[in-house]
């Protein structure tokens, strides 16, 4: 598994380098050069994980190589599905790099699959819906962050009357701003349904929905904030500007809460960052 490990790697890192360089030239074959790249890494990196599913016949998170790189799958794929909806070309130069950053740091652990406590029940329908729901929910929100830099870069080239190289580079600000509420109630949606399913499945092990543990403390704490963020939107208009930054901070604290609490704190979810 190593060397399609590697290859996924450099797919993205070269992925990288092409988005940087459409960023720079503009070049429209420069972007689907970087595109077909990063959809070769994703088809890799689809093969790692399904290669570990198939030796454990476990849902592949079970240490922090894995992880890792179902963060990054996850993020790549939710990438896709928000380009092909929204045409931003300049999202794949903040996808490439972080599936590569994440992929590389994945690379420096085992990836060998490791005993858990759970594993009996490991392969129960609502522990994997509860997975991918929050990863892919994670990711989305990992992609409204992005866009949310975007906006503020593009808000102050417009205040600043500088219409050259970021100007000319970036997606409107209505665009922006549409495609980054549609990610926000996106990882809103599914964080939720991970949330559910998560205490369904707790009740199924521990007999209990809410046991205190740190990671559902968090995680309660980051869907309440983007529960907020959706509200004022909505109620107050919080569009633009307010709702760019509060995006960026969101995903900030949704980091803490994947791996800060996971490292930092004991609790049930501690297991599937060990190495």
């Amino acid at each position: 598994m190593e060397p399609v490990l590697i290859f996924t790697i450099i797919l993205y890192l070269l992925s990288s380098v092409a988005h940087a360089g459409y960023f720079f030239s503009r070049k429209t074959e420069i972007y689907y050069i970087g595109l077909a790249l990063l959809i070769a890494g994703f088809l890799c990196h689809l093969v790692i994980t399904s290669y570990l599913f198939i030796a454990t016949l476990k849902f592949p998170v079970h240490n922090l190589f894995q992880t890792l790189s179902f963060t990054g799958l996850a993020i790549v794929g939710v990438f896709f599905l928000f380009n092909y909806k929204f045409k931003l070309k300049i999202l794949g130069l903040y996808t490439a790099p972080l599936a590569s950053l994440l992929m590389l740091v994945a690379y420096q652990f085992p990836a060998e699959h490791m005993p858990m406590a759970t594993q009996n029940i490991s392969n129960n329908f609502l522990l994997t819906t509860h997975i991918i729901m929050v990863f892919l929910g994670n990711a989305a929100f990992a992609m409204a962050c992005g866009i949310g830099i975007s906006y503020l870069l593009q808000e102050n080239a417009i205040k600043t009357k500088n219409h050259g190289f970021i100007f000319k580079r970036l997606p409107s600000l209505n665009l922006l701003d549409t495609a980054g509420q549609a990610c926000v109630m996106a990882g809103f949606t599914l964080l939720t349904i991970g949330l559910i399913t998560g205490s369904v499945y707790a009740k199924q092990v521990w007999g209990l929905f809410w046991s205190w543990d740190p990671k559902e403390v968090w995680s309660a704490l980051a869907w309440l904030f983007y529960a907020l963020l959706l509200h004022e939107r909505f109620t107050v208009g919080w569009r633009g500007r307010k709702a760019a930054i509060m995006s960026i901070i969101g995903f900030i604290f949704l980091l803490f809460t994947f791996f800060g609490v996971n490292f930092l704190l004991k609790g049930h979810h501690g297991q599937f960052t060990r190495w």
